[in-house]
């Protein structure tokens, strides 16, 4: 809607005074919402110390204390251990969220004793007059007191997409944002009374819900409980009950069998995983607003990327002027410095148009149309006091000159080719209708053409590159002419077809179809923008959405993860996952680098932990099953798990890994773990069988579990040397080390007493070596046998 003179507005236009800020925030009467970008310490804590598993490992712990020598209840001080790790880099991860934050968090403008200033939005109070403009995020609710052609989007509130007008006295609402035009509000409601606060109550940003990595994991634990319940109880019956050994010794060796059940370190492995992440990704100034984000933009697949503020920096520069039909250039040069004044708010090429053109006085603004991305133009009408209109009025329209011109003008030949150069092009045009009517661009008259030179980001190339090789689809849409944001597009090196967006099929099918063949869309209006994202998920895609300008908003808000630049709109950075508070389109790759770390790590080492839970269960149902002793007291276990998962799985989850991410966690995870773990504890079951029928007399159930232990651990190691795989020297020296470690404890009197083990004779430990050779060599051929038989 186009802006008139309005009438002086009341004296408390200038805003509270100093005083009754002060008296507002004496009574509470402040902005006091608290920031939702992490947990809080006290929600930390209790994620990690209050867990499942957790309460169950701490009972079987302290019923462990009291029975057992103390090496029995290492366990616990590993969980307590790891329980640590886990709140202190979450706690590192929360304090770069936070800091970060305070960086990317916006300023409102408010006006106070007749003076405009920044603060933050918890400084804001009841009655404060906030400034609003082009990109500004409602902050708290109020009544409009001024308007100057201000048309704010409440899409994110209400789901409605065009823009609502507003006039003095009208409601807004916080959460939506303002998208043309300015003007000013009063703070009405502040605090957790404002709408949007209401709203962050019931959604906080922190969430993993969004996480098939987490998601999948919490199906493998709600399947491992099913499991642990019958075999737990089995083995409590047996080794109580049916064997007639003491209390404490029964009671050890059933803990024993029920601890390397839980792959609590699995779930304390991928919050540690994540936590690292963040912080890396924060030291490059990438604010990850949910930690699902970096799991997210690894699962990419097609990345759409907004021209402006993305490929090309935000400034840009007049190369030329064209004047059309012997208009003069003088006079043009003034009515584009008016143009330039008129506009309190202007946009990155207005800007350029103000740099290159200064105002000259004499010319008198009587009414305004801001400039909207769903309009394309903008408009003013001016007194002239010189001129060759010798002091009439005058009224002008500036924007794409493939909307404000018929198709048939013979300007748009000369607008097609500086656009195949790259360059952008607006149209200065004298209006014949009046601002206010409803089409104001008809039969407008075209006076002269303005040529613009936008910046590329000098990354930018090689940042699709990247993209490129990493099998990820580039999809450029902008709201500038097609082919000129073809050309821009081709100079970074992506090559397609440049289609006019205002040609695509309304449908979703159809648009997807369209959006499967072409590369660089232009015209894109913001409602399509979203529609873009809607058709490429139906396909399936996993869409990424990047962009700066309020027009992007929706399709940031719909795609899998929305990106945002720091210097954009305050719009773009509440609804995006991930603000890059540099500005750097090249902060991507590094993104989601981090997210195939993750979870081409996690995938990795899952499989060394849930191996360990299935031979747990395996082990625990054959030992019920054939009514013999549990081979192994919770010191043996602790030791293995130790040794063959703890300590690997921490430098595995955090070496690099640059392998795609690939879906179905769960199904990839368990295809490998179960053959794995039957294996292990088949092969372990029989060495203690052939051990029972060969050791005698008093100290046999020691050598048994010793000769078990053994064969447990070598093929335990075979399935750490598998997922080692690719080799490199730092892996090769991991894997030899815990080998090493494991003979120290067999060759050392002081630690083969500690973990009552003792290999006796000759024979039977050959013997073990030889089962755990044959288990190698199934895991082995098991391997790649699912590997044939369940391709990626």
């Amino acid at each position: 809607m186009p802006h008139t003179d309005v009438p002086a507005l009341a004296p408390t236009a200038s805003g509270l005074t100093a005083a009754e800020v002060a008296d507002r925030v004496a009574r509470g009467q402040v902005n006091d919402v608290p920031a939702r970008s992490s947990r809080s310490v006290g929600e930390i804590v209790r994620a990690n110390v209050f867990t499942r598993f957790n309460a169950i490992i701490g009972v079987l712990w302290l019923v462990m204390l009291a029975v057992a020598p103390i090496q029995d209840s290492l366990f616990g001080f590993v969980i307590l251990a790891n329980t640590g790790i886990g709140i202190v880099q979450e706690w590192r991860a929360k304090q770069t969220l936070d800091s970060l934050a305070v960086v990317g968090e916006a300023r409102p403008t408010v006006r106070r004793d007749g003076t405009a200033v920044q603060v933050s939005t918890s400084e804001l109070v009841l009655d404060d007059l906030i400034v609003i403009g082009p990109g500004d995020k409602i902050a708290v609710d109020g009544t409009c007191v001024e308007a100057d052609g201000l048309e704010i989007d409440e899409s994110l509130l209400t789901g409605e997409a065009d823009p609502v007008v507003k006039r003095a006295g009208d409601r807004v609402m916080s959460g939506s944002f303002v998208v043309a035009g300015g003007g000013a509000f009063r703070a009405t409601k502040v605090g957790r009374e404002a709408y949007a606060a209401q709203l962050a109550e019931e959604a906080s940003r922190f969430t993993l819900v969004h996480s098939e990595l987490r998601s999948g994991i919490s199906t493998i634990l709600k399947y491992v409980t099913w499991m642990m319940v019958p075999a737990a109880i089995g083995l409590v019956v047996t080794q109580l009950f049916v064997k007639n050994n003491g209390f404490r010794d029964s009671i050890a060796r059933t803990i024993g069998g029920i601890v390397p059940m839980v792959p609590e370190g699995l779930v304390l492995l991928t919050s540690v995983a994540f936590a690292i992440g963040v912080v890396r990704l924060g030291r490059k100034q990438c604010l990850v607003q949910e930690l699902p984000a970096i799991e997210g933009l690894a699962r990419v697949d097609t990345v759409c990327l907004d021209k402006t503020g993305t490929l090309t920096e935000g400034g840009m520069d007049v190369t030329g002027l064209h004047a059309l039909d012997g208009a003069d250039e003088g006079y043009v040069r003034q009515v584009l410095g008016a143009l330039g004044e008129s506009d309190p708010r202007p946009n990155a090429s207005l800007q350029a148009v103000i740099d290159a053109f200064p105002h000259t006085d004499g010319w008198r603004c009587t009414e305004s149309l801001p400039f909207s991305s769903a309009r394309k133009y903008s408009g003013a009408a001016f007194n002239e006091s010189d001129g060759e209109s010798d002091g009439g009025s005058s009224t002008w329209l500036l924007g794409a000159p493939d909307v404000l011109l018929d198709d048939d003008d013979p300007a748009l030949g000369e607008t097609e080719r500086l656009n195949e150069e790259g360059l952008r092009v607006l149209l200065l045009a004298r209006a014949a209708r009046d601002l206010g009517d409803p089409e104001p661009a008809r039969g407008a008259r075209p006076v002269a053409l303005v040529v613009l030179e936008q910046r590329l980001r000098p990354d930018a190339g090689d940042t699709l590159r990247y993209f490129a090789e990493q099998n990820v689809q580039a999809k450029v849409v902008s709201g500038d002419n097609a082919v000129s944001v073809g050309a821009v597009a081709a100079k970074l090196g992506l090559e397609g077809v440049a289609v006019d967006a205002r040609g695509l099929p309304a449908d979703q099918d159809g648009m997807g179809r369209a959006l499967d063949e072409g590369t660089v869309f232009g015209r894109v209006t913001p409602q399509q923008k979203r529609d873009m994202v809607g058709a490429l998920q139906s396909r399936g895609r996993t869409v990424a959405m990047t962009g700066d300008g309020v027009n992007d908003v929706l399709a940031l808000k719909d795609a899998d993860i929305g990106v945002a630049m720091g210097s954009g709109s305050e719009a773009t950075r509440a609804v995006a996952q991930i603000v890059l508070l540099d500005n750097s389109f090249a902060t991507l790759p590094s993104v989601v680098a981090e997210g195939r770390r993750v979870i081409g790590n996690i995938t990795r080492v899952a499989t060394l932990f849930l191996v360990k839970t299935v031979y747990s269960v395996l082990l625990a149902l054959l030992v019920v099953c054939w009514q013999v002793e549990y081979p192994f007291l919770p010191r043996h276990l602790t030791m293995l798990s130790t040794l063959t998962i703890g300590i690997p799985a921490f430098f595995l989850a955090l070496a690099p890994n640059t392998e795609r991410a690939r879906p179905h966690f769960v199904r990839r995870v368990m295809r490998y773990s179960v053959p794995g773990g039957v294996i292990a504890g088949v092969a372990t079951f029989v060495t203690y069988l052939l051990a029972r029928h060969h050791y005698t007399g008093d100290g046999s159930l020691e050598a048994e579990t010793s000769a078990a232990t053994l064969t447990l651990f070598l093929a335990s190691m075979w399935v750490l040397a598998i997922i080692a795989r690719p080799y490199t020297w730092w892996r090769v020296l991991l894997v030899a080390s815990m080998g090493v470690a494991f003979l120290l404890v067999l060759a050392v009197p002081s630690l083969q007493h500690f973990f009552a083990l003792k290999l006796v004779g000759l024979t039977m430990p050959w013997i073990a070596v030889g089962v755990a050779t044959v288990a190698a060599i199934a895991l082995e051929f098991s391997w790649r046998w699912v590997d044939r038989r369940f391709p990626d």
